[in-house]
């Protein structure tokens, strides 16, 4: 994970073997400001090296910060970059970049186009209502078209606007998409994805057998929001396929459900995938992160497919590439009584990559099923239903991370199982991180939300712990939660790992496999990267 004062990840690519990741970054301190393009490169999205600065506001159209932006690549191959600039009166204008040797795989330096700002707001636009280009995508009359966010009133939208040589621009009278009440709409994302294969397409892809997804991140509530639909070409609009969970309704569909904000997918061409950038913020306060002198990582790298079986939702999952780290593991299969917490003993527990799968005893399902005096769950949600400690008839069951070994510091990612008004199961997924530390300048929620599980399916979970943050996928991606916790006691050496059922009635089978996990490697780039010996 790529820990600094970084913010929304910009611009991510791959480009003759390398990586590419840009991203927010304040170089004077651990707080919003000051904003610069930082750059780091990587052979696998794992290993990252620092790079200088891609770019800085050095010019009156970006001088209060070069703000959000995407990469395009061109027929020949070749790369630009459109960015927000913030002007030299605070006005969001929309700038032109692109790399000043493209014979350079590292692309250090990049050139601003000499005619910037290419676009400014439009009328009847708020003047700090106007950013975060997307990647863009061609047009079946061979133009490119990209998408901005922005907002009317409450009314969140996202403009649309054609061009062949990213210099000058066509507005559409239409939008791409507006929903009401959702405010500003800022980090758009709009993307293809396959209805028949997990692989990623390429942001042009369009046919019979795709769907599209619009992603905005709100600026409101910090939520990034996203939902399925088709989009028509020939009039640049798309139509939800379920207009009730429409982007950034607050019971729409989510990437995750903890922290996770102002995320950027990319079409990666080396291996045919689409993979999803989200940054991390943190849970503290200001005045922590101040003292610790930084703020603020970008998760592990996940692919993201539509979800084939459910082509309701979206899943997501941590590149491949993540298993490199995967060092000793233990595989472990546990039986677990109502009320029951287990060790489990795989020594220190501050990073680790855990794949579980859970099964109720079929007696007990039948039992609660069959018997009217288990109540229904009215209407259970991970927030607002008191967390880990409160015992329903099927759960809560799962692991205790980043504990300390009396349990005083734990934080817990389970599943409840929900028995609904019409004796239907309903399955949640939920991370509880309040008893997650024992410092009080936390903010300390518990996260999560409705994961789908199909008839024959067991229960799985999947958990990568780093210290700091944990990052949960229930039944393969479909829901996501990545929280950031602050233990002071369950550190290092002193972290521990347990199993625990807090189910009234429900015996629990878990068979698990824990990995311990090797550190990635960051560190500022030099010569040696190159294989070239260096001077000195």
């Amino acid at each position: 994970m790529l820990a600094s004062p970084s913010a929304d990840p910009n611009g991510p690519l791959f480009y003759k073997g390398w990586y590419h990741f840009f991203y927010q970054y304040n170089p004077n301190g651990a707080v919003w400001g000051d904003i610069v393009w930082g750059h780091a490169v990587s052979k696998d999205l794992i290993h990252w090296l620092y790079l200088p600065f891609a770019m800085v506001p050095d010019q009156w159209y970006d001088a209060n910060g070069v703000w959000t932006g995407s990469a395009t690549f061109l027929d020949d191959g070749s790369i630009v970059m459109l960015y927000t600039g913030s002007t030299d009166k605070f006005v969001q204008v929309q700038n032109l970049a692109y790399p000043e040797d493209p014979k350079d795989p590292l692309l250090l330096k990049w050139t601003k186009f000499s005619g910037n700002p290419v676009l400014v707001p439009p009328p009847g636009i708020g003047a700090k209502d106007f950013r975060d280009p997307t990647t863009a995508w061609k047009t079946s009359d061979g133009k490119w078209r990209i998408t901005i966010g922005s907002k009317i009133n409450r009314t969140g939208i996202s403009l649309i606007y054609d061009t062949t040589d990213f210099k000058t621009y066509e507005k559409h009278e239409t939008l791409l998409h507006q929903v009401p009440n959702t405010g500003m709409w800022e980090c758009v994302d709009f993307y293809p994805v396959s209805k028949t294969k997990d692989k990623g397409l390429d942001t042009s892809v369009n046919g019979p057998d795709v769907k599209h997804i619009i992603k905005a991140s709100m600026d409101d509530t910090r939520i990034d929001h996203y939902a399925i639909g088709t989009y028509y070409d020939s009039n640049a609009t798309w139509v939800p396929d379920n207009p009730s969970i429409d982007v950034g309704i607050s019971t729409g569909l989510r990437y995750d459900y903890g922290k996770f904000y102002a995320s950027k997918t990319f079409y990666d061409q080396h291996k045919g995938r689409r993979i999803l950038w989200g940054w991390i913020g943190e849970s503290d306060s200001e005045a922590a992160d101040v003292q610790k002198g930084w703020s603020s990582v970008q998760g592990i790298p996940r692919t993201v497919a539509l979800d084939t079986k459910t082509g309701k939702n979206l899943v997501q999952w941590p590149v491949k590439e993540i298993e490199s780290l995967r060092l000793r593991s233990k595989k472990f299969h546990m039986k677990v009584e109502p009320g029951t917490v287990v060790p489990v003993e795989v020594g220190p527990a501050a990073q680790l990559d855990i794949e579980a799968e859970f099964k109720i005893k079929k007696d007990d399902l039948e039992e609660v099923f069959g018997d009217d005096s288990v109540e229904d769950d009215k209407e259970f949600s991970c927030e607002t239903s008191g967390g880990a400690t409160v015992r329903g008839a099927l759960g809560p069951f799962g692991f205790s991370v980043l504990a300390d070994q009396s349990l005083s510091e734990q934080t817990q990612v389970y599943f409840y199982v929900a028995k609904g008004k019409d004796s239907k199961l309903k399955t949640f997924f939920c991370t509880d991180t309040s008893r997650s530390t024992m410092a009080n300048d936390v903010v300390k929620p518990v996260y999560g939300s409705f994961v789908p599980v199909l008839k024959g399916e067991k229960l799985t979970m999947r958990i990568l712990l780093d210290h700091s943050i944990i990052e949960g996928f229930g039944q393969g991606g479909r829901t996501c939660i990545t929280s950031r916790v602050y233990p002071t006691k369950a550190i290092y050496g002193a972290t521990r790992l347990f199993l625990f059922n807090n189910a009234i009635d429900a015996t629990i089978t878990a068979s698990f496999k824990v990995w311990q996990m090797n550190s990635a490697f960051i560190r500022p780039f030099s010569a040696d990267d190159l294989g070239v010996p260096s001077s000195t």
